[in-house]
């Protein structure tokens, strides 16, 4: 291993939280253990634990579709990628990667809009294959796939002890295998699901499971202004989504839930206060998520693509409104503070720009090196586009769609700002500060080239029918800032401007002087509309050194 790799390694995990390193050891060598003594959870679960009660009728407010990804005779299709299964379903099929195969085992296709599909013969051979599954097993698929079995049970009256019993036994192995050493969004969907789980079943171990989770952890990954704190839209929506679902089972079963009275633990005595404190965080973040929602979506109803998003994944942010009028949660508007992204708009305008960290430093694996970066809108259509994501395969693809160059940004010396490595990894990562913030202007700076003694400057200036960006990094470097257009926008280069339909786009060095022509150039590039599909588009890449000056004018 060389010195660069063990640098890369030591900046990578250095940000690792105690917990985390803790229970990566605590489960290495438990699963070391246990495979060397035979256990496995069909003998020491399974065989000797029953169903401690008959699962429970539940009434659930109606709540949100998902997406069409299974029609009759064993046909899937997932991120785009579609196959049929000629005879039995391969749970653990790998053809496609890890994350249609957790999709596959998601079982969120139970709540798509189709009318004659029967999903008992799907849910028969899953319950018969599960012991022996290798990805159905771990704890985020048992943590989706609870919650939707749950919801598609109660959705239809279904009460068949089978299904209780395999349900009951898959959440006895995520109880077992709590993603505390993941952190994040993994470990919210384990304490939703607990949730699920211990209502479902009238079962207070889980409840104690769910509470001590999700108290934590919505505290610590609801930022202020109702952000999520992997600041990707795509997954605040999908959390947003889990928080709505779990006030939904508490607010229409709170007073049915037996297992009040039953608690046998001297430790965790259940009361009606910890259920009714637990229904009003989820209450109180849900309204500071639909906030910060309401101020991260477009007029049309997209929200931005920073980070680990795209489209087609998460439900849109009108359903999760429309969810949260259903339940009586209301919002007012505030404004964006902690999450470090900014809105500037006017009647021409809506720019959203990303101006603070890239993420949490313990669990960054869904960042970008994009600090700096931002969309933009002109008449409410898309004019400069983040490109967002197309697969989370450890590629080549994966690395340039989390790369500094495909955003918005500025790259120096040929650097990514912050070291984004793997499908999931970041070394040394970016840390930006803001340095002026109205409700026209938005000026930060980030040190993402410090180990080239070199910082990023941005200021932006919005007029009535103009945006001015003002680029800053240093003279005895070469910098180079990215514009990417989306696939409908036309743009051609005349002279050293850029034009487009309605407008132009030009550049100045020391902000008064044209930047030279050979120092603009148009490329193509494949835009990713959703995971595993491209459009090509245009994109802009401007050369400068010290500071480049972008004026962008509409008629």
């Amino acid at each position: 291993m060389t010195i660069q790799k063990i640098q890369r390694y030591y900046n990578t995990l250095k940000y690792l939280r105690r917990k985390q390193i803790a229970y990566r050891l605590f489960y290495f060598i438990r699963n070391r253990w246990r495979k060397w003594v035979g256990f496995s959870y069909e003998k020491n679960v399974r065989g000797t634990s029953k169903v401690p009660r008959t699962a429970t009728p539940l009434f659930l407010t109606e709540s949100i579709p998902s997406a069409l990804s299974y029609s009759n005779k064993n046909e899937f299709i997932f991120l785009n990628l579609n196959h049929k299964f000629d005879k039995d379903i391969d749970w653990d099929f790998a053809h496609y990667g890890k994350l249609w195969t957790y999709n596959l085992n998601y079982f969120d296709f139970l709540h798509q809009n189709t009318e004659g599909v029967d999903f008992t013969a799907v849910l028969d051979d899953f319950i018969q294959n599960q012991p022996t599954l290798i990805n159905a097993n771990e704890p985020f698929p048992i943590s989706l796939r609870g919650i939707n079995w749950i919801k598609y049970f109660v959705k239809n009256k279904i009460q068949n002890p089978e299904y209780n019993r395999s349900l009951f036994y898959q959440y006895q192995i995520l109880a077992d295998n709590i993603e505390y050493h993941l952190l994040g969004n993994h470990l919210l969907e384990n304490g939703f699901s607990m949730l699920f789980g211990a209502v479902y079943f009238q079962y207070a171990p889980f409840f104690k499971a769910a509470n001590a989770i999700l108290s934590e952890e919505l505290n610590e990954q609801i930022l202020a202004d109702g952000a999520h704190f992997e600041l990707c839209p795509m997954y605040h929506k999908i959390m947003l989504f889990r928080v709505l679902d779990c006030y939904n089972l508490l607010e229409n079963n709170f007073t049915d839930i037996a297992f009040l009275k039953e608690s046998t633990f001297s430790s965790f005595v259940l009361s009606k206060e910890k259920i009714f404190n637990l229904k009003q965080l989820l209450r109180e973040k849900a309204v500071l998520m639909l906030a910060w929602l309401d101020n991260m979506t477009y007029g049309d109803g997209a929200t931005p693509h920073f980070g680990d998003s795209t489209d087609g994944i998460a439900p849109t942010s009108m359903s999760l409104f429309e969810y949260a009028q259903r339940l009586n949660i209301s919002y007012q508007n505030r404004p964006l503070s902690t999450s470090g992204f900014r809105k500037l708009k006017n009647e021409y305008f809506e720019l959203v720009a990303k101006v603070g960290s890239i993420g949490p430093d313990y669990i960054p694996g869904h960042a970008h090196a994009d600090s700096l970066s931002f969309e933009l809108r002109n008449f409410n259509k898309p004019l400069l586009v983040d490109t967002g994501i197309s697969t989370y395969e450890t590629n080549e693809r994966r690395q340039l769609e989390r790369s500094t160059l495909s955003h918005n940004t500025v790259e120096v010396n040929g650097q990514n700002s912050s070291e984004v490595w793997g499908s999931f990894r970041v070394g040394n990562r970016a840390k930006a500060t803001i340095l002026e913030d109205t409700a026209s202007t938005v000026w930060a700076v980030h040190d993402g080239y410090k180990k080239i003694g070199v910082q990023h400057e941005r200021r932006f200036l919005l007029k009535e029918k103009s945006l001015v960006i003002i680029d800053k990094t240093a003279e005895n470097v070469l910098s180079k800032a990215f514009w990417h257009f989306p696939p409908d926008v036309l743009v051609t280069l005349e002279n050293n401007d850029i034009l487009f339909e309605g407008g132009k786009i030009e550049f100045f060095i020391n902000e008064k002087d044209n930047l030279l022509k050979k120092n603009i150039e148009l490329a193509d590039y494949l835009y990713p509309t959703r995971y595993n599909t491209f459009l090509k588009a245009t994109k802009i890449i401007v050369i400068f050194t010290g500071t480049l000056k972008t004026q962008i004018t509409v008629a």
